[in-house]
């Protein structure tokens, strides 16, 4: 068998019908840049191992569901309680049972790149809604109760009627659909974790949008949250349209 160049060996790696005799070989090939290769093959490997350990430590309460029957288990999560302009966004999914996203985690230690991907995975392979409530709405009925109805209206925008709530350190009220409130759960329910990159990327691009109707306040860079050149914009110009009243320090200013 003719031996292979150190590219063609790097090709090989890359291919997922690489056989283990193929890798044996590679494994006893002397070659310097043959064992830089196989050093971050190896490396690459146990990443992968690790994350799916991970992704399976983060479906045990899904698991546990499924062991009693349920079927459509839905995870919820918000985006937007502590900003003080634009709404709060909720996001419900209901991800198929032996479904495996690599990497998927809460959407907060995730890059924009990396949700952005997930955000377009999960709308295409899971059953997702969005609950949105504006600015106006958390001034009328406060902050709590807004957070609670955006994961009420994103229950309501998934195609399927779930069985099961995993909900992120909340409970909805008014749901005969038994529910579990899970402190932290975006970092330990898969369903979660998935219901939190959809609220973040739907809630970012909302922003976004915004600052092209309020450019002032530069909402594309700071999604809302007082920042310092926020609140100077604020003190500057006063509150937009947008601006949750109820909040400091956007109600000393009015």
């Amino acid at each position: 068998m003719t031996q292979l160049t150190v590219a063609q060996v790097k090709e090989r790696l890359n291919d997922d019908e690489l056989t283990a005799h193929e890798l044996a070989v590679f494994k006893e090939d002397s070659r310097k840049g043959v064992q830089q290769l196989m050093k971050r093959y190896d490396k690459e490997i146990k990443q992968k191992q690790e994350l799916k350990r991970q992704y399976e430590r983060m479906m045990m309460f899904e698991e546990a569901l499924f062991q009693r029957g349920f079927t459509n288990v839905a995870g919820i999560d918000e985006a937007g309680r502590g900003p003080i302009a634009g709404p709060v966004v909720a996001g419900a999914v209901i991800l198929p049972r032996d479904y495996y996203l690599e990497g998927l985690n809460d959407s907060k230690k995730l890059s924009l790149k990396s949700r952005e991907a997930y955000f377009d995975r999960i709308k295409a392979d899971a059953d997702w809604g969005v609950g949105i409530v504006t600015n106006e709405e958390i001034d009328r009925i406060n902050i709590y109760q807004a957070t609670k109805l955006a994961m009420q209206r994103a229950v309501d925008d998934l195609s399927d009627q779930p069985e099961h709530l995993l909900i992120d350190a909340m409970e909805l009220g008014a749901t005969s659909t038994p529910q579990t409130k899970l402190i932290k759960g975006d970092e330990r329910s898969v369903s979660i974790a998935a219901a939190s990159v959809v609220a973040k990327v739907t809630r970012d691009r909302m922003m976004a949008a915004l600052d092209e109707q309020y450019p002032l306040y530069e909402f594309r860079n700071n999604q809302g949250y007082g920042t310092k050149p926020h609140v100077e914009a604020l003190k500057n110009h006063g509150p937009s349209p947008v601006h949750r009243k109820t909040f400091a320090p956007v109600k000393d200013l009015l």
